[in-house]
């Protein structure tokens, strides 16, 4: 079901990750590792080019540090990649596939999230009788357990729309992913009212890429790109039982420029709304 698709870290009702007793022991590495080298917060903040009070809330295990805050902490505090193999141990609740961890770990603070699919509804927008219906076909078998944590985690992950309103979503999704009727008529009907009812949200911006289109900026396959509160860009490129994070800015900025061509490819926002309701109604 994909790593987006099989999803994330449980959030808690904040919409930021709930204090674990893993963030807590690796808040406290960093603490001990920087009072070791002698820095106060301030200090390691200005090296690593994140806030005190982002090194503080991760120190007192209130929030995710994402892949660029331990990749600097470490550099700054000696480079022994200790932290590295600890955040690995961050974030490993049902549901989330381990390729998928790093890029959980950003987007849960992400300011900006933007997603291209062409394989399936993403699982922010996915329902829950779309998400079993996809778990019908899975391979190896899933059993009750697994269908159940796998939801789960989906239903606190699609949180973050409601819960980050500052946060900027948006989403360009193929048309034949509604075509497609995954789960039979009632599935996509319900499916379909769930992606309407999300469009209305003032963070949230979905557009449908239509089945005939001349030009198309995206034949290379899905991608999602994130902005962290620290205005570094991410890209995120998934393919079966794999995922790549992509930190290269010269790489991102290419992908950037793709999503931002789709985007006036694709239907705009009202008239995406329209396709939709008409596909609804022809069901």
């Amino acid at each position: 079901m994909g790593a987006d698709n099989s999803d994330m870290a449980v959030l808690g009702g904040s919409g930021e990750p709930e204090v674990s007793d893993s963030l807590r022991t690796f808040g406290a590495m960093v603490q001990a590792l920087r009072e070791h080298a002698g820095l106060g917060r301030e200090q390691l903040a200005e090296s690593i080019g994140y806030s005190k009070h982002m090194v503080a809330s991760v120190e007192q295990g209130r929030r995710l540090p994402d892949t660029a805050f331990v990749e600097g902490v470490d550099r700054a505090l000696g480079g022994t990649r200790a932290l590295l193999a600890a955040a690995q141990h961050l974030g490993r609740q049902p549901g989330l596939a381990a390729w998928f961890r790093k890029w959980a770990r950003l987007e849960a603070t992400a300011i900006t999230l933007y997603t291209y699919e062409c394989r399936m509804i993403p699982g922010l927008l996915q329902t829950e009788a779309y998400l079993r219906s996809m778990a019908a076909d899975q391979l190896p078998p899933m059993d009750d357990r697994q269908i159940e944590e796998r939801w789960a985690a989906r239903a606190a992950r699609q949180r973050l729309l409601h819960e980050r309103p500052h946060t900027a979503f948006g989403f360009i999704l193929e048309e034949q992913l509604f075509v497609r009727s995954t789960g039979g008529a009632g599935v996509t009907r319900g499916l379909i009212d769930h992606v309407l009812e999300i469009s209305e949200l003032r963070n949230v911006e979905i557009q449908v890429m239509p089945l005939v289109q001349a030009s198309h900026s995206g034949l290379a396959g899905p991608m999602q790109l994130l902005e962290t509160p620290e205005a570094k860009w991410f890209a995120y490129n998934e393919g079966q039982e794999s995922g790549l994070l992509i930190t290269d800015p010269k790489v991102v900025s290419v992908l950037q420029r793709r999503y931002a061509r789709m985007r006036s490819q694709a239907l705009t926002m009202r008239d995406s709304v329209g396709l939709l309701k008409r596909m609804r109604g022809d069901l």
